[in-house]
């Protein structure tokens, strides 16, 4: 075995992570980038530096990718580390066994809010840092955000608030923030769960927040061995909750659901009869062991185990059915939640793998028609009231990233609009953006890249501010 194959999964082919920050101008562009679009496309993921050791896909450093698009030109692509306090060799867990907040890795997320560039990791603060990418440093709301803050905050279309949560290892488990369109954090209140969970994200409605309280757990006996200490907890168990969006409500009422996992939401809302109906992308319990043990995670059934790679993030197949055909480990799901008779109902709304679920955001709270998904080696996009699915496939050993849809000024329809997905190459050769119309899923620009970009996580498009 080479040294490259005897790498964990998360450390080699198109998640190998780049040695050193680099950047690049005047880009070559194959096709036609749309003038329209005038800004920064940035993406966050793990990059261990070199010797750094990576026991698990989520916990290595945090490393910012940029793109500067205008007048249909690439102008520019750089790649920053953050500079966190984990960076710099500050630990978590401080000697009083206290926990330094702002001692991440900042790998997850990388937002805008009040004209603020947030780098997002769950387990602690944010960090702000420049639209060119260079970290100015933790930031807590001018001292009120007292919790971490989870990587997918919701910022409401509407009123142009951020709603967002933070969760902990020890009571209260799970607290909610309200930050105003002017980025002041107006409202935190605690909401009472059984216990410390891995809870990446929720949603929001018009009227509701939707809680996500599964059965993903930490276990003390896992910190401290380099990996992500938390396991499958059967007896746990699984429901969601919806709690107003009322300033001071607290109170939320259970639904119980079938065992599962959800990473991320593609978004919800609130029906004509007042159900809230949820769509994201459900793992079940053997496609989550599945994936967290690709990552490098203990499964919690009875230890760690070898399938190959995180599936359900792109990696590759290795899970089957018991009759041989190969198994899903994530699709997406519908729940639908009805407050009149306390039920719920849930269904697949696709049988074919998909992660990284992205909308159009301006309808975020609202009725949506469409997904976006990377599926296998592409981009998917999802028709949900027609039920159909079309897919853009890379070339072969080219990866698609998390496509964030970026809406057409016109406003002429929820799918007017573009797809920007940073791709990988499973060789080690140079990544791309990719353009699409969102409309026909059609290629309409690569923006070669000159250097390798190692998959990653959540990214951003920032409109360039008169």
């Amino acid at each position: 075995m080479t040294e490259g194959t005897s790498l964990p999964h998360h450390l080699r082919g198109r998640f190998a992570p780049v040695p050193e920050e680099r950047e690049a101008t005047g880009l070559t562009v194959r096709g036609t980038l749309p003038p329209e679009l005038d800004g920064r496309y940035l993406r966050n993921g793990p990059n261990p530096r070199p010797g750094e050791a990576g026991g698990h896909w989520f916990t290595g450093s945090g490393m910012l990718h940029g793109i500067r698009l205008r007048g249909g030109h690439a102008e520019w692509y750089r790649n920053r580390w953050v500079r966190t306090r984990e960076l710099a060799g500050h630990p978590f867990v401080r000697e009083d066994r206290t926990l330094d907040l702002a001692a991440t890795p900042a790998n997850t997320h990388v937002i805008r809010h009040a004209g603020m560039v947030l780098t997002l990791c769950e387990a602690g603060l944010p960090y702000w840092v420049t639209e060119e990418l260079e970290t100015v440093g933790p930031y807590d709301f001018g001292g009120r955000l007292r919790t971490a803050m989870t990587a997918h905050p919701k910022e409401d279309p509407v009123t142009g608030e951020l709603h967002l949560f933070g969760t902990g290892f020890t009571p209260p488990y799970l607290a909610y923030h309200r930050v105003g369109a002017q980025g002041e954090l107006l409202d935190s209140r605690p909401v009472a769960v059984p216990g410390p969970t891995m809870m990446h994200d929720f949603a929001v409605t018009e009227h509701h927040i939707v809680w996500m309280d599964l059965p993903v757990v930490f276990d003390p006996g896992l910190a401290g061995r380099g990996g992500m200490p938390y396991r499958w907890d059967e007896e746990y168990g699984a429901r969601l909750g919806t709690m107003s969006r009322a300033p001071g409500s607290a109170d939320v009422r259970w639904y119980d659901i079938d065992p599962c996992y959800v990473f991320h939401v593609g978004n919800a809302y609130e029906d004509a009869h007042g159900r809230i109906v949820l769509d994201a992308v459900r793992h079940d319990p053997a496609g989550f062991r599945h994936t967290w043990s690709g990552m490098g995670g203990s499964t919690g059934f009875g230890g760690p185990t070898r399938f190959g790679g995180p599936t359900g993030f792109g990696g590759p197949a290795g899970r089957r059915e018991p009759d041989g055909s190969p198994a899903v480990p994530s699709v997406l799901h519908r729940w639908t939640l009805d407050p009149g008779t306390g039920r719920v109902a849930e269904s697949p709304l696709d049988d074919r793998d998909a992660e990284f679920p992205t909308h159009n955001e301006t309808l975020t709270g609202s009725r949506h028609r469409y997904l976006y998904t990377v599926s296998g080696d592409g981009v998917a996009k999802h028709d949900l009231t027609t039920g159909t699915r079309r897919l853009h496939r890379t070339p072969g050993g080219r990866h698609a990233g998390e496509a964030v849809f970026v809406p057409a000024a016109d406003g002429s329809g929820e799918d007017a609009g573009w797809l920007l997905s940073l791709v990988s190459d499973d060789h080690g050769g140079a990544g791309g953006l990719l353009v699409l119309d969102a409309r026909e899923l059609t290629q309409q620009a690569v923006v070669e890249l000159p250097y390798p970009v190692p998959a990653g996580f959540h990214g951003s498009w920032l409109p360039e501010v008169p």
